[in-house]
């Protein structure tokens, strides 16, 4: 069985429920450097829990992710989450991606699955324990900066999708 999967654009109401849209656009912001400058301020604070059996604690890192084009049509096979620790993605190229999570709880199904479409401008935040799909780039070659957590614990959960599902991209 195949399931049809209709990606919305991203925005941070429809998104509250997994995390942060991390964006300059409705953000709070303020003049700094002599006015050379705005500052869009705390877009999202990271989560970094500690692993409660490892006394050392877990850092935040960023790091730079290149993402292959995804073939057409987008397909999901799997999905992942981070216990520990949120992690963020904000694209430094100009070409659309997109968001695939679900919520924290048991491994997701098909129908539990939600699609957004983000902007070049746009990025996310996961939050600790939000289930979503690996990096989706759609067009092009992309590069993101990727915020997250290092450090001791088990802070990543893999589960496969069983049912195959194809993401419409046309709303």
């Amino acid at each position: 069985m195949t399931i049809h999967l209709s990606a919305q654009p991203l925005s941070r109401e429809n998104f509250a429920a997994f995390g942060d849209v991390l964006e300059a656009q409705g953000a709070s912001h303020y003049p700094i450097n002599n006015g050379t400058t705005e500052r869009y301020h705390r877009l999202a604070a990271v989560e970094a829990y500690p692993d409660r059996t490892d006394p050392a604690p877990p850092e935040t890192i960023i790091n730079i992710f290149v993402a292959k084009p995804t073939p057409h049509p987008v397909t999901l096979t799997l999905m992942e989450r981070h216990p520990l620790g949120s992690q963020a993605f904000m694209p430094l190229n100009s070409s659309h991606w997109l968001v695939v999570v679900a919520p924290i709880g048991p491994a997701p199904a098909a129908n539990d699955l939600r699609a957004f479409i983000a902007t070049a401008q746009q990025g996310v935040q996961y939050r600790a324990g939000v289930w979503h799909h690996p990096l989706l780039a759609l067009d092009a070659q992309s590069h993101f900066m990727v915020i997250d957590r290092d450090g001791p614990g088990h802070n990543l959960d893999e589960s496969p999708l069983t049912e195959r599902v194809i993401v419409d991209l046309e709303n």
